[in-house]
């Protein structure tokens, strides 16, 4: 038997066909063609996207070992409005859209801090709520039209079925779910003219909702009886990837940005903890939830040296065959050094959420090295991580493991430091697309390959050996980590909102 994840992101989608014993049996993507407006993209142009890498995974099955099941992940707070006849209304404005501003300023003066409370979020132009009230206010036209608000999963669930439904983690990213009752909430749809029937039916991850339409079946050449499943939001369905099922633990996803996503056992409504922009997700076993600390500037800040002081390295590790970043990890200093460095080159995210924040190094001199700069890069995005890491403590979330996924997974040096600072065992995975994994575990389940996510990690989750942390090197970047929230606050403080200008 074999199993199809889905992953939809905002600007390419991708899946993957793996066997009942988790291996990787065929692999697609494809990017969207350019909307002309990097704030938007579109529903149809997604589902044409989304249907050719169906296609060419269902391909790949074996004759006689039909695909079982299907699950889907996505991005969240971006939604289709469809009319009665599933037509695409509108373009999809991406949580990077700044309509929806005015209405959350009326939310918050209507209901303040209640709507935090209900939806386990702080109020945000961003999540959809805002965007279905811009469009009731500024595109009367087509609110009136709307049958359905359909986020992204939730759509490409519609358009395989015909049926409407919607998992608990992606709700939650409306910040209209009530995330404790676990339903629409009709006083946060209030705010925005919105009904409950005009959105999708809300059921855990790894539901399994209904059979494919024969049509669609035909035209993608999947099977006719073939189990769609609901998978979650993308940082949801990585956690269930990397085998995150007990509270304590979280995946650490390193890519060009790093998110941990830790589990906890109740659900975290505190208002410190709220507002420093920390999210209170229901996860796919019943009564946890999940949050997610992020930096915008993980790997991206190793591309950025990499591209811009490297070059000498680059030609090396082309004539040698190897990447390039293995060369730099050979190369790097071996002993915690006393730079710090701030790496908000793209803005702060959590906790603090300050879009003009910008990047500096402490501590420079003139026998400063390379190694030592490369060194000081990643203890500077790890301070960051477990800065993050201090606030979800006081909420009660407390990590003792990092499942580590991702690009950054590859790198024992980063992980070690990774472990050095924190504190925490590192599990580095071989997982190469944890995300898609979860959804095609999901599938599993809900399909009774397997009796639950544990059983189902067992085949699909591969741990490395651990890296521990070396006690001595932790005692110095606990010392260090001071340094870094000091020169964080100023480096902060240092810019004004209005364009990022010193002051």
């Amino acid at each position: 038997m074999s199993l199809l994840g889905l992953d939809v992101g905002s600007t390419a989608c991708k899946a993957i066909l793996f066997s009942d014993k988790g291996e990787q049996l065929s692999y697609s993507y494809r990017e969207y063609p350019s909307a002309g407006n990097v704030s938007e993209t579109n529903g149809d142009v997604i589902w044409a996207c989304v249907s050719e890498v169906l296609t060419e995974c269902a391909s790949a099955a074996v004759s006689g070992d039909p695909v079982r099941a299907v699950s889907v992940s996505s991005f969240g707070e971006s939604f289709v409005p469809i009319d009665r006849n599933g037509k695409v209304l509108m373009n999809t404005m991406l949580y990077t859209d700044k309509r929806g501003q005015d209405q959350c300023r009326r939310f918050e003066a209507e209901m303040g801090r209640e709507i935090e409370m209900i939806a386990g979020a702080k109020l945000h132009p961003m999540y959809s709520l805002s965007k279905f009230a811009y469009i009731r206010d500024e595109i009367p036209c087509v609110f009136e039209e709307t049958h359905k608000f359909l986020l992204i999963a939730s759509f490409c669930i519609y358009r395989l079925t015909g049926e409407y439904f919607i998992d608990y983690s992606l709700a939650a990213r409306t910040l209209a779910f009530d995330v404790v009752r676990k339903k629409w909430s009709d006083k946060l749809l209030a705010l925005a003219g919105v009904t409950a029937d005009m959105l999708p039916e809300p059921v855990p991850s790894g539901t399994g909702v209904a059979r494919i339409l024969s049509s669609v079946a035909v035209e993608l050449g999947l099977p006719s009886d073939l189990l769609v499943v609901t998978g979650g939001h993308d940082q949801v369905c990585a956690c269930i990837g990397a085998g995150v099922t007990q509270a304590g633990t979280a995946v650490d996803g390193t890519g060009t940005v790093e998110c941990i996503t830790p589990l906890f056992d109740r659900p975290v409504l505190d208002v410190h903890f709220l507002e420093n922009n920390f999210a209170c997700i229901p996860y796919a076993i019943d009564g946890m939830y999940v949050t997610y600390a992020f930096n915008f500037t993980g790997g991206s800040i190793l591309k950025w040296y990499r591209d811009n002081f490297a070059g000498y390295e680059r030609e090396l590790a082309r004539e040698k065959g190897i990447s390039v970043y293995k060369l730099l990890d050979e190369r790097g200093a071996k002993e915690p050094t006393d730079l710090i460095v701030v790496p908000h080159f793209a803005g702060s995210a959590t906790p603090d959420m300050v879009d003009h924040a910008r990047g500096a190094f402490y501590g420079l001199r003139f026998d400063t090295t390379a190694p030592v700069l490369y060194r000081a890069l990643i203890e500077g995005v790890t301070y960051e991580m477990a800065y993050n890491m201090r606030f979800l403590s006081e909420a009660g979330i407390n990590i003792r493991q990092l499942r580590a996924v991702g690009g950054g997974a590859n790198s024992d040096y980063w992980l070690q430091i990774k472990a050095d600072i924190t504190g925490c065992d590192i599990i580095p995975l071989d997982v190469p697309e944890a995300g898609i994994t979860g959804t095609a575990m999901l599938a599993g389940t809900a399909s009774g390959i397997y009796g639950g996510l544990e059983e189902a990690a067992e085949y699909f989750v591969k741990e490395r050996p651990p890296i521990l942390p070396d006690e001595g090197n932790h005692r110095i970047y606990m010392e260090n980590i001071e340094r870094y929230i000091e020169a964080r606050k100023r480096s902060t403080d240092l810019y004004k909102s209005r364009g990022g200008e010193i002051k």
